[in-house]
C-alpha cells in the first residue's frame, strides 16, 4: 500500500470510531423512564456536554424526540431567560414539554410541543439548573457573549453526539431574556456558515422578548395605565418622573431620584403584590415558575414572589431518583432552583439592544417571529409591535399580512401581521401570559405549527 492509501484508511477508522463514540455517548444519555411518568412511545435523552474542558464547564440539556416519525421532523431548540432560569424546569415542565408534575407522577401534557418537532431544551448559562462549573469564578459576571460562545460550542458538541440531527431544519425559540440569548447564538451560526456549513437554520420565534430596552420598558406605563392597574394621576408621575429604560442601571446603580423612587413605590402599591405582573389577569397563587426573568422587574427583588405552598416542578426535580434517571447532579449547589443564586450575570447586559441582530437575520435570510402573551405586563405586546413594525421600515419590507386577527378553532387566537415574504412576523397570544404554552398552550401550539411550516395563521375558523 502506498502511504497516502494507508493515510486514508487511517482517517476512515478514525472517524468510524468517534462515530462510534458519539453513539454510544448517545445511549448513556437514555433515559429509560421518568419517576412516574405515564407510558410513552418517544425516547428521551438528557446529559452534559463539556463547553470548557479546562475550567470543567459543562452544560445540561434534555432531548424529547417527536412522538410521531422523529426522523422526519424539524429540531427546535427552546431556551428560557432570566437570565438565569432553566429552561428545564420552566420550558420542557411547566410549558411545552410533555409532562406537568403532580404531586408524586407526571401527567401528560396534551399540547406538548414535541407532536410537531424533536424539542431540545437547554440549561444555559453554566451555574442554571443542572449546569455547572467547577471553577466558581466563572460565575462572577457572566455576560451575553461568554453565553452565546458556550451555547454555539455545546450545539457543534452535541451534534457530534447526536448524528443523525445534522443537516435537519433547525428552529432556535425562546422567551424573556431569550431576546438576548437566541438572536446571539443564531448570529454565530450564521456567521459559522460562511466557512462550514454545519446549522441548516430555518427560523427563530421570540416569545415576550427583550429586544432593545428603552422601547420595551417605557411600554410598561402605559401598559399598567390601560389595564386599569395604575391610576391617572400615578401615570402621569410614571411617565414624568421616571425613564423606565435607564431604570435598571439606576436601580443597580443606587441612583434613582427620589422622585422615582417615591413613584416607583406607588405603582407598587396600585397594582398590588395580589396581581401577577406576567398574567394580570391570572389568579396570584400559580407557580414561582411564571416568574422568571426577575432582572426585568427588580423593584420585585425584596418580595416573595411565590405566594403558593407547593412547587411541584421544584420538588420533582429535588428527587434523587428523578435527578439520576435525568443523569443530573448538582455541583456546588444545595439544591436544585428554577432561577440560579449562582451566576452573576452582567445585568448591564439588558440595556444592550438585540433589535438590531435580528435585523441582520432578516438580511441573511432567517425567518424571524416575535410573538407575545396579551396579559403580559412586563414585557408588554405594544414594546414588541413597534420594534417589529420600525425594523420592517428600516428593512423596507413591505406588510403580506396586514393587522388581523387569527383563529384556534372557532375563537379568535391573537392578532398577527406579516412583513415580506414570511421573513418578519408579530402575533400576540390572546389570554397568554409571560408564559405563552404555560396558559394558552392550545393556542401556542397552534402558532408553533404555523411558524415550523412558514405559513400564516389561521384568518378564519
Amino acid at each position: 500500500m502506498t502511504l497516502i492509501t494507508l493515510l486514508l484508511i487511517q482517517i476512515h477508522l478514525s472517524v468510524q470510531v468517534e462515530r462510534e463514540r458519539s453513539h454510544l455517548g448517545s445511549l448513556s444519555d437514555k433515559i429509560l423512564k421518568l419517576p412516574g411518568q405515564p407510558q410513552v412511545g418517544f425516547q428521551q435523552f438528557s446529559g452534559y456536554v463539556p463547553v470548557d474542558a479546562e475550567n470543567q464547564r459543562a452544560l445540561f440539556y434534555y432531548l424529547v424526540e417527536a412522538e410521531i416519525q422523529p426522523e422526519t421532523k424539524p429540531l427546535v431548540l427552546w431556551l428560557n431567560g432570566g437570565p438565569g432560569c432553566s429552561s428545564v424546569g420552566v420550558g420542557a415542565f411547566s410549558e411545552n414539554g410533555p409532562f406537568r408534575p403532580s404531586g408524586e407522577v407526571l401527567v401528560r401534557n396534551e399540547h406538548s410541543w414535541n407532536k410537531v418537532a424533536n424539542m431540545l431544551y437547554l440549561e444555559t448559562p453554566a451555574g442554571v439548573g443542572f449546569s455547572y462549573s467547577a471553577n466558581d469564578s466563572y460565575y462572577a459576571g457572566v455576560d451575553d457573549a461568554m453565553t452565546a460562545r458556550d451555547n454555539l460550542v455545546f450545539f457543534r458538541k452535541w451534534l457530534e453526539r447526536f448524528p443523525q440531527y445534522r443537516g435537519r431544519n433547525l428552529f432556535i425559540t425562546g422567551e424573556s431574556y431569550a431576546g438576548h440569548y437566541i438572536p446571539q447564538l443564531a448570529h454565530l451560526m450564521v456567521r459559522l456558515n460562511k466557512k462550514e456549513r454545519i446549522f441548516n437554520l430555518k427560523g427563530i420565534a421570540l416569545g415576550n422578548p427583550l429586544l432593545e430596552h428603552t422601547t420595551d420598558f417605557n411600554s410598561r406605563s402605559e401598559y399598567f395605565w390601560s389595564h386599569g392597574l395604575i391610576s391617572d394621576a400615578t401615570y402621569m408621575l410614571f411617565t414624568s418622573s421616571c425613564n423606565y429604560s435607564r431604570y435598571v442601571s439606576e436601580y443597580y446603580r443606587g441612583a434613582l431620584s427620589s422622585a422615582c423612587l417615591t413613584t416607583m413605590g406607588q405603582v407598587i402599591k396600585e397594582t398590588s403584590k395580589f396581581v401577577n405582573n406576567y398574567d394580570v389577569t391570572e389568579d396570584v397563587c400559580i407557580s414561582s415558575i411564571v416568574s422568571q426573568s426577575l432582572i426585568l422587574n427588580p423593584e420585585k427583588v425584596r418580595e416573595k414572589i411565590d405566594v403558593c405552598v407547593e412547587d411541584e416542578t421544584v420538588s420533582y426535580l429535588n428527587r434523587k431518583d428523578v435527578q439520576e434517571a435525568l443523569h443530573g447532579k448538582l455541583v456546588g449547589q444545595p439544591k436544585w432552583v428554577v432561577c440560579s443564586s449562582v451566576v452573576e450575570y452582567d445585568f448591564l447586559n439588558v440595556e444592550i439592544p438585540t433589535i438590531g441582530i435580528v435585523g441582520s437575520l432578516v438580511k441573511s435570510g432567517v425567518p424571524v417571529l416575535v410573538y407575545s402573551g396579551d396579559q403580559d405586563s412586563v414585557l408588554p405586546l405594544t414594546g414588541s409591535r413597534t420594534l417589529v413594525g420600525k425594523l420592517a421600515a428600516d428593512l423596507k419590507l413591505k406588510t403580506t399580512v396586514p393587522y388581523r386577527v387569527w383563529f384556534h378553532g372557532k375563537q379568535v387566537g391573537g392578532w398577527t401581521q406579516v412583513y415580506g415574504k414570511n421573513m418578519l412576523s408579530f402575533a400576540t397570544i390572546r389570554g397568554a401570559s409571560h408564559e405563552a404554552p404555560f396558559s394558552q398552550p392550545e393556542r401556542s401550539l397552534e402558532l408553533f405549527m404555523a411558524f415550523l411550516q412558514g405559513i400564516p395563521l389561521p384568518e378564519s375558523f
